[in-house]
Order: structure tokens, then sequence, then C-alpha cells
């Protein structure tokens, strides 16, 4: 939970690649590179795809994590999640989504017995800046049918 807004990670897809059997002494820095596409809008509820790649430098190993984000609370609130982070430059709602993705990536490190990303990683001096990319969904009118629908029902069972 991040704030007001609930978020609730399905992942999809796991991959990691050891790229050097024996690592090289010294320190590692962790690239990362993620992409962010909204998928579905509905009233208090938005759902994001997600692809995270982690790697290292020098090259050791390489993961990769495809899923999706679904974001419930307040209108507003998810809002604030999906602005990117003026001092971090990243979108907050990755913060979550890592969140949930460390535990994939640690275990999955543990048994190739490679290095592993710290659970800070978006806070860390030990990575470069990421690389990341958003995009939104431009509502269709099937979309919008929807998310009226949606609000319709709502009002209904309110009252």
């Amino acid at each position: 939970m991040l704030g007001d807004v609930s978020i609730s990670v399905a992942i999809n897809s796991v991959s990691a690649i050891k790229l050097n059997e024996k690592p090289p002494q010294g320190e590692l820095t962790f690239d990362v590179g993620a992409k962010l596409e909204e998928k579905e809008r509905k009233t208090g509820q938005v759902t994001v795809v997600f692809i995270l790649t982690v790697g290292t430098k020098p090259n050791v190993v390489k993961f990769g994590v495809e899923g999706q984000a679904t974001l419930n609370g307040k209108d507003a609130e998810i809002e604030k999640l999906l602005e990117v982070d003026q001092e971090t430059k990243i979108p907050k709602v990755l913060h979550g989504v890592y969140q949930h993705v460390f535990m994939t990536l640690f275990l999955l490190s543990t048994i190739m017995g490679t290095p592993y990303p710290p659970p800070d990683l978006f806070y860390s001096s030990k990575q470069t800046p990421p690389n990341v990319e958003m995009a939104t969904v431009t509502p269709t009118e099937e979309n919008m049918a929807a998310s009226q629908e949606t609000t319709e029902k709502q009002t209904e069972t309110k009252q």
C-alpha cells in the first residue's frame, strides 16, 4: 500500500540470465529499465502492465520481470502515484511495484548464485538512473462506455 492506494501485483513472466560464471571482484552497479503502460481505467481503479529489467555492470546477471499492477483507491490518489517523482525522475507507482518484485529477484539470485539488487534500488547510489518509459491508453468509445457503466452501477449500489 502506498498512501491510501492499495497495489496488487501479478507477475506473469520472470527470467534470469547468468552472464558470467566467475563474477568480477569489486563493486557492482545495477542498471534498471522499466516500461509502464496503462491497460485499463475505471473509477477508483487503474491497471498498468509493466516490464522491469535489472542488469549489472560489469555484466554478471540480467533479470526480467513482466506483469501487471492494479491500483485501487481514490482517483486523485491514484493519479499522484502515476506521476513522475521530480526528485528521482521515477513514477511513484514503480516503487510499489518493485517492492513486490524484489522478493522474486532475491530468490532467483540466491538460486543462481549471483548478486541480488538492493531492496531500495530506486534510492540506491549503486545503480544508474533508470530508463523508464511510460505510456497511457487513449480512451476509446468502448473504454469510455465501460467506465460510464461502472460509474452508473456504483451509483445505483450506493442508493
